[in-house]
């Protein structure tokens, strides 16, 4: 289970971009927090610190405390060059509410299956949407390879979730992974290889 992050806030006064980006200037990150039909507050973050919470890898699956509300983040928006966070939105939960959250998979045992003698892990999702109680946010889903061979697929109704966990989609046995064999080059790759290695002892 995700350990409860801890972060200070201070009331925005003002709102919008020339705000906002005189907020940015002094190290802060403008944020929002919504839901359980209140109305939204507008707060700002020390960046360093958020950054310091983003850094933990278990950002998005745990119970935040935000200006003393309990809360999960839902979006953060990063600058495109930079990567600097720019703006988060958080959601207002009780401290046992039925929440949806993405929690990243984590594959072990891969020396025991088909990898070992050539095979290709393709994971066709990284992240598992649950509907958990808000008190016990797992921090990851651990899938096991062990026994698996070439061809095989992992489902989630192969997946052990962790006790009250139940996915949020519900209405398909959705894959998660399959082991797929190596990538074969073909007489035609060859051939073509061969003709641009050619082509480039030509030009040189």
């Amino acid at each position: 289970m995700s350990d409860t992050l801890t972060l200070a806030a201070e009331t925005r006064d003002q709102v919008g971009k020339g705000a906002s980006r005189s907020l940015r200037r002094e190290g802060r990150v403008p944020a929002v927090i919504y839901g359980r039909n209140q109305a939204a507050a507008s707060i700002h973050l020390e960046e360093k610190a958020l950054v310091k919470a983003l850094m933990t890898g278990h950002f998005f699956t745990s119970v935040i405390m935000v200006d003393g509300q309990r809360t999960l983040a839902k979006d953060v928006a990063f600058h495109p060059v930079t990567d600097r966070p720019l703006h988060v939105d958080f959601l207002r939960i009780g401290e046992h509410e039925t929440v949806t959250v993405a929690v990243p998979v984590v594959f072990t045992d891969e020396d025991e299956s088909g990898i070992k003698q050539g095979g290709v892990l393709n994971v066709t999702r990284h992240e598992i949407e649950l509907v958990v109680d808000a008190a016990n946010i797992p921090t990851e889903i651990s899938i096991s390879l062990k026994g698996l061979a070439v061809g095989d697929s992992i489902h989630i109704s192969d997946v052990k979730l962790p006790k009250g966990a139940e996915p949020a989609i519900d209405d398909r046995d959705f894959a998660i992974a399959t082991i797929v064999p190596p990538t074969v080059s073909t007489a035609e790759d060859e051939a073509a290889d061969a003709e641009a290695q050619a082509e480039g002892s030509e030009e040189a």
